[in-house]
């Protein structure tokens, strides 16, 4: 388990986030029919802009943060 002064965001150190939500499509008639099948959590640092995408568990964005923050 990484120290306290290991923890943050990976590009510069920053320990603030945002966390949001993205939906995309998928190939075949799901793209044709612009039906969104895919679900992403999206955290980004609010200091830099570093994001990264996660996929959907629908259980929380707290466990989230906390895997990119380290």
């Amino acid at each position: 388990m990484p120290s306290d002064d290991e923890r943050g965001c990976p590009k510069c150190g920053h320990d603030g986030t945002d966390v949001g939500k993205i939906s995309t499509t998928g190939g075949g008639l799901s793209k044709m029919f612009d039906i969104q099948t895919n679900s992403f959590e999206v955290v980004s640092c609010t200091n830099c802009g570093y994001s990264e995408l996660y996929r959907d568990t629908t259980s929380g964005g707290s466990d989230i943060v906390d895997v990119f923050l380290g």
